[in-house]
Order: structure tokens, then C-alpha cells, then sequence
């Protein structure tokens, strides 16, 4: 009678490397019933404090810098309907807040008297420097980034892929460029605002206006101030 095979270490299974809460491998160990939810507890707050955006939803990311900081004034109304979890993220992901405190990074900027081709040598000189965190963030208590994944506004150089700065301390106001959620659903689209109808608006013939309807559920989330673009 053959021998039972119990099999093995198959391919390709289990976890990739480095995949983990804490990104690197992991022992089991023996804990005291008496202290296992203690040493859970501990073990999720030294991961949320080395990958402090890990295991977060959007919805709850974001949510944490608003119990932090509060709303902006101009995001507390009576349109802003109540926020419902996203079924899908439609355009965006990979959410991110800027560093806390950076390091100023100043760097030479370079300015030309010409104004087509290729700029000469001779011509050039130090206009500045120019520190990216200062010219990018101008409230970084109320600022995000995030991550483009669709192509519904490449009119306006959004290209996926692209990573969005976006600040909630600003008013969005007619023909910004907002990170809106309507039921449930989170977009980037230019924002219209003629008289009581509000529209998001696509840069992209491919895609349809969207008139946002008294029923929907509609929030917008923050302006879209800055577009980081890697050629």
C-alpha cells in the first residue's frame, strides 16, 4: 500500500515576501491568553507607526486629518450631503499625506532669456531656489496626495499614473479641478457651478458631463491644486 503523501512546500504559495504588516518576515511565538490582546494591540500600533498608511481606507485616512485639524469652514453646509464608504474607487487611489515637518530641500533655479530652443549656456543664471515642499504644499495640515488611475481628464494634463496635490483648506469654487465623491464613488473632475446646477465635468470626449442631482449623495473631498507628472 502506497504511502500517504501529506505533499509539501508548494510553488508560489502562501504570502509573497514582504507583503506583511511589517513588511518582513515573521516568527510564530507563544503568548499568555491572558495577554494576547495586549500584544496585538501593540504589535498594530508599531505598524501604523512605521507604515502609517497601511491597512487604511481613503474614507478613514482622510477622516483621522479632519478629527486632527476640523473641516474647512467651506466644506461644513448645508449641500455637502453625508458621506457614505465607497463601493469602488473609480479614478483615484493610493492615498498619502505630505512628510510632517520635511527637511528644507532647497534647489537652484535656473532662469533664460530664451524663449524657444535650446537655451544657451552663456544666457542662463540663478534666478532662486526653490524649496518643492513650499511650492507645492501651502497647507499641509490640509493637503493629500493621490494617485490617478483613470483617463477622464488628460484635457488637462491628468494623465494615470499622475499624482494629484490636493488641499482641503480652499474653496472650490467654479472651473476648479476637484476630488469629489457622488454616491459612493470617488472621481477627479472639473467642477461647474451655473446658477443651482452643479456639474463635474470630464476632459475627455470619451466621458459624459455628470449633473449632480438633488438626491445624490455629493461631497467634495478638496481642489486639486498641483499635478506631479513623471515624462
Amino acid at each position: 500500500m502506497p504511502a500517504k503523501s501529506h505533499g509539501g512546500a508548494r510553488r508560489g504559495a502562501g504570502r509573497p515576501k514582504g507583503q506583511g504588516r511589517f513588511r518582513e518576515p515573521t516568527r510564530p511565538i507563544r503568548v499568555p491568553e491572558s495577554l494576547l490582546d495586549t500584544v496585538t494591540d501593540w504589535l498594530a500600533q508599531q505598524a501604523q507607526t512605521q507604515f502609517p498608511t497601511q491597512g487604511r481606507s481613503t474614507e478613514s485616512a482622510i477622516a483621522s486629518n479632519d478629527a486632527d485639524h476640523g473641516l474647512p469652514p467651506h466644506l461644513v453646509s448645508d449641500k455637502v450631503l453625508p458621506f457614505r464608504r465607497p463601493n469602488r474607487l473609480a479614478e483615484l487611489d493610493d492615498f498619502r499625506r505630505p512628510v510632517a515637518d520635511p527637511h528644507p530641500l532647497p534647489l537652484p533655479l535656473y532662469g533664460s532669456r530664451v524663449s524657444a530652443g535650446f537655451p544657451s549656456p552663456a544666457d542662463d543664471y540663478l534666478e532662486d531656489t526653490l524649496d518643492l515642499n513650499e511650492h507645492l504644499i501651502a497647507h499641509p495640515a490640509a493637503t493629500f496626495m493621490v494617485r490617478v488611475s483613470g483617463d477622464s481628464m488628460l484635457g488637462a494634463g491628468i494623465h494615470p499614473g499622475d499624482v494629484l496635490v490636493v488641499d482641503r483648506a480652499l474653496e472650490a469654487t467654479d472651473g476648479r479641478i476637484v476630488i469629489a465623491v457622488l454616491d459612493g464613488e470617488l472621481t477627479v473632475k472639473r467642477l461647474s457651478l451655473k446658477g443651482t446646477t452643479v456639474r463635474l465635468l470630464p476632459e475627455n470626449p470619451d466621458y459624459a458631463p455628470i449633473v449632480v442631482r438633488e438626491a445624490q449623495d455629493f461631497q467634495i473631498w478638496g481642489v486639486v491644486t498641483s499635478v506631479i507628472h513623471k515624462l
